[in-house]
């Protein structure tokens, strides 16, 4: 249960699960919601006022989707759309509870990260997988739930990968996401210093405009890939509720087969080697230090440090096949493991 929009990662773990030989629906709860309230100004503030029925109805379909499919396991992610009354129907059935929620479920930093339905939630699953140590050590702590970390990944063809590869390098400094008010302050910093820096997202010339910026708009599928390859530095700024983590870009960035200037986080040490495959700064002065001296790599050894990183993408298991192929591990041993053992030993 999610999303079946073209940038969810539920995709990925549907496709994949199914390739694995488990039998998959998938229901788009955040979809049908997202359909109605982006329909109108009327619907936008019937739903601010509380006055929509728009998630009853949204759980009354899913309800009977359960009924019809009959599910070992459903598995919700992020849980928006679901109402707790719900769940708790769910487990009435004796159906396994499984949530994965891609941001953090205490921090909510804009509409569409969370709500109460979350936090009203968290006790009424029977497994949180989570991308964040940080939140995997207070839900256990706080709702004694069993947890298993599930990081961020990525999926690039091998075909795709080559295509991206004839690209020809540009040395310079690039950064691909949206804006907000963090990852402003860090790239006017290091624009004030004189780096050249180019971005890709939404509305980035309303919230920043500098003589040493260029902003471009957003970047899908193919050509998404073939931006992150072409740059000699990529930079990764985190969100404020990633900021000890990391993010979807953590892996996309070396999975191409890109250097990677990321802000120094304990995740980010444990997936790549610091100054081999993965650079990481501090602050602005730091960061101004290492992408001056990226610029002035040698294009060979420039070279070596992007096929280090693709290579460790692949080897280590960081692509959302491979995830997919652990949880469907996980979801097979649910008959015969105590939740326990599973919050214990499955650690991915």
């Amino acid at each position: 249960m999610g999303s079946d929009k073209v940038y969810a990662i539920e995709n990925l773990y549907a496709r994949y699960l199914a390739a694995e030989g488990a039998e998959v629906y998938q229901f788009a709860a955040q979809s049908l919601f997202y359909d109605f309230y982006q329909r109108s100004l009327f619907n936008k503030l019937l739903f601010k006022a509380g006055l929509s029925s728009i998630l009853k109805m949204i759980d009354k379909q899913f309800r009977q989707q359960v009924i019809a499919f009959r599910p070992d396991i459903i598995w919700v992610f992020k849980g928006m759309e679901i109402l707790p009354t719900t769940l708790k129907w769910i487990r009435a059935q004796s159906i396994f509870l499984a949530n994965y929620n891609p941001d953090n479920p205490f921090l909510f930093t804009g509409s569409g990260s969370g709500n109460k339905n979350v936090t009203d939630s968290i006790a009424l699953y029977d497994l949180h997988f989570t991308y964040n140590l940080e939140i995997k050590e207070r839900l256990e702590r706080e709702f004694k739930a069993p947890t298993c970390f599930l990081p961020f990944g990525f999926d690039l063809s091998m075909e795709l990968y080559e295509t991206c590869r004839s690209e020809e390098e540009l040395n310079k400094v690039c950064f691909l996401g949206n804006p907000d008010n963090n990852r402003m302050a860090v790239l006017k910093a290091l624009l004030d210093k004189g780096v050249l820096i180019d971005v890709y997202g939404h509305h980035w010339d309303k919230f920043i405009r500098h003589s040493n910026l260029t902003s471009y708009g957003v970047v899908y599928d193919e050509e998404f890939w073939k931006v992150l390859h072409r740059y000699r530095v990529q930079l990764n700024l985190m969100r404020v509720h990633n900021e000890q983590s990391h993010n979807m870009r953590t892996f996309e960035i070396p999975a191409v087969g890109a250097i990677q200037l990321a802000q120094d986080t304990p995740e980010h040490r444990i997936f790549f080697e610091p100054g081999r495959e993965i650079f990481l700064f501090r602050d602005t002065d730091e960061c101004f230090d290492k992408i001056k001296s990226l610029l002035e790599l040698p294009p060979a050894q420039a070279l070596e440090i992007r096929l280090r990183a693709r290579e460790k993408s692949l080897s280590a298991g960081y692509s959302y096949k491979d995830r997919a192929n652990t949880v469907f591990n996980i979801f097979k041993k649910l008959p015969f493991a105590t939740l326990k053992e599973m919050s214990v030993n499955a650690q991915i």
